[in-house]
């Protein structure tokens, strides 16, 4: 798992742009921290920052590839092909020699073997450039699911790229600029695919090409959720259900560096640590992390979306999967960790914006830290509840119904309707923005992509909406956090629940069988129920937890405050200061989840991201 950047020019030579291209290199640092490469020629320069994780001494990048005694082919490539010696294997075949045992050459090898078809052949998480020297032509890629991250911003007459935005803002021919509809992006709950918050800058949609070359800018899209037939009964459903998680998760323990899984004592991360423990690939034992907050379990207090803390049940599953041999360690972060201004920079700076949810990235940042003292590599249980159901408004009928996205549905009627934000924003700003004119548009574009069987009936059809809605417009959101917060350690993160063939499957799965038990993610619950202990197999979805400690909220508002008060803040021309001054009066909610926290966060992120940032706003 590495950092890559590159730049493509067919009007100019890029032999000399040393300078250039290391500079956008060094701004991936954190994301490879074992090498660093470049790769220049006319057209095209390539950087590489390399976490080594697969053939440690054989995969340096960029890795070219010859044919007939010349270069053929370059690639800067961050990511893992699960099946690499397969395709290897496959590939000798057809008379293609290995010097390396890489999963890198098989990358370029079966580029040269099948052309653009190829990376329908990968199965893993991957970005990559590609510069076919022939042809001088640059071939973007990503994953089906968008694991990892890839951006590109067109120039006048070829494109830049780059594992993170920074890595193009870092060119001296960008301005970091924010338009109407990068702000509408950063203040809207959702990831828009192919959409940033800075201008001109895209991400390659998972699931696609972005091909560059003289005759412009091309996507070309190669996988994508497709709608079928499910035809197996309820016992055919579960025990496949079983087989492709155990087949992700084994195939995912493959690494030459330490491994590990993250453990919240919830079903998914659970499962995922059961499967690992009790395969043996891992070796004798596995290891495991969770999180807590120094004295939060002893005095847990339930709020609006958690009932219970973690750690009681992540402590069962160790004492239950212990057999097999687990190395267990629980994280804990204190007060002043949380409070101390450098995390809270760094995890700016690793994210390139500002989020309302501050607390639970900071947290994150702080697990990955520590984590990564002792593995290179851990599995994770994300994508779990939007693959099988697991989220509050999948049951919520109120929220089914809702013409919006759901997860946008107030969970209680108090709360209101439409976006909080829009009360909190200057009132020409919020005008000139119209988030919820903007939330509305990009709801029906997201509708306007699926797929329905002939006839379905009603209810069918609107959950299969809200698991599409979900796996595309919501899970990228939460993939860019998990990989900002995970490679700025240069720890790389699995997600065994977002491998393709299991979403296919689930995917075409009718709710009603989903939902079979009435309960949630009943198929998962049914098909690892042998493997966990009934304390976790009976407990409700509990989200990712943030701090409850009074002295972090009582910092967060009185920053906050700080902010509003003084007229010289970068963001004094965005916020509506009078009523966010009378909301941050009295304490904010216990949760992190709660919308005056959340609040006070993007407060807080905003100014921070002014200031740190060379951010021009274009709003006119």
């Amino acid at each position: 798992m590495c950092g890559i950047v590159g730049w493509a020019d067919f009007d100019r030579s890029l032999a000399a742009e040393h300078a250039t291209i290391r500079a956008m290199t060094a701004t991936m640092a954190l994301r490879g921290p074992d090498d660093e490469g470049v790769w220049l020629d006319e057209r095209i320069a390539l950087g590489h920052r390399r976490l080594a994780v697969i053939d440690i001494r054989g995969g340096v990048q960029p890795m070219s590839v010859q044919r007939d005694g010349t270069v053929a082919a370059v690639l800067t490539y961050s990511g893992e092909i699960y099946n690499f010696r397969e395709l290897r294997t496959e590939l000798r075949g057809y008379g293609q020699t290995f010097r390396t045992d890489s999963d890198t050459e098989v990358v370029l090898r079966a580029y040269l073997q099948w052309g653009d078809s190829f990376v329908e052949r990968l199965r893993g998480i991957f970005a990559f450039g590609l510069w076919d020297c022939a042809r001088e032509r640059l071939v973007l890629g990503r994953d089906r699911i968008g694991v990892k991250p890839l951006y590109y911003r067109r120039t006048a007459h070829g494109v830049l790229f780059a594992s993170e935005p920074k890595g193009i803002l870092a060119h001296p021919g960008v301005t970091t600029e924010v338009d109407a509809d990068g702000l509408r992006e950063l203040l809207t709950h959702f990831k828009s695919p192919g959409r940033t918050l800075y201008r001109g800058v895209s991400d390659v949609r998972p699931g696609h090409l972005v091909i560059v070359d003289r005759a412009g800018v091309r996507k070309h899209r190669y996988w994508s959720l497709r709608t079928q037939e499910h035809a197996d009964d309820l016992d055919t459903t579960v025990s496949t259900v079983r087989n492709l998680l155990e087949d992700a998760v084994v195939e995912q323990l493959v690494a030459d560096v330490p491994l590990c899984t993250l453990l919240s004592g919830g079903l998914d991360s659970s499962a995922i640590t059961a499967i690992a423990a009790g395969s043996g690939v891992a070796g004798p034992g596995v290891r495991t992390y969770a999180i807590d907050f120094v004295g939060q379990t002893e005095n847990f207090r339930p709020d609006a979306v958690r009932d219970q803390p973690d750690t009681p049940f992540v402590h069962d599953v160790v004492a239950h999967v212990g057999s097999h041999g687990i190395d267990h360690r629980d994280i804990m972060l204190d007060t002043a960790m949380m409070m101390d201004p450098l995390h809270r920079t760094s995890v700016l700076l690793a994210n390139d914006l500002p989020t309302p949810m501050g607390d639970m990235y900071q947290s994150l940042y702080l697990l990955f830290r520590a984590v990564r003292e002792h593995s290179t590599v851990a599995l994770s249980g994300e994508v779990a509840d939007e693959v099988f159901g697991g989220y509050w408004w999948f049951h919520d009928q109120e929220a089914v119904a809702a013409d919006t996205f759901p997860w946008l549905f107030p969970r209680h009627p108090a709360a209101g309707g439409g976006n909080p934000i829009v009360e909190l924003l200057d009132p020409d700003l919020a005008a000139l923005l119209d988030l919820p004119g903007y939330q509305t548009h990009r709801y029906r574009d997201a509708l306007a992509e699926v797929e329905y069987l002939p006839g379905e009936d009603p209810p069918e059809r609107r959950m299969r909406e809200l698991s599409y809605l979900a796996q595309t417009w919501w899970v990228p959101f939460l993939l860019d956090r998990k990989d900002r917060m995970s490679m700025a350690h240069g720890l790389e993160v699995r997600v065994p629940f977002a491998d393709h063939r299991l979403l296919e499957y689930v995917y075409n799965v009718p709710w009603s069988m989903k939902s079979f038990d009435g309960r949630e993610k009943s198929l998962l619950r049914a098909a690892v129920a042998d493997l966990l202990p009934d304390s976790v197999l009976q407990r409700r979805k509990s989200p990712y937890p943030s701090t409850q400690d009074t002295r972090y909220e009582q910092m967060l508002r009185a920053r906050a405050v700080g902010i509003l008060t003084d007229p010289a803040a970068p963001s004094a021309g965005l916020l509506n200061a009078k009523p966010l001054l009378e909301l941050f009066e009295s304490p904010l909610e216990s949760s992190g989840f709660g919308p005056r926290r959340r609040s006070a966060e993007l407060v807080v992120g905003l100014d921070d991201w002014l200031r740190r940032y060379p951010v021009q706003l274009r709003l006119a």
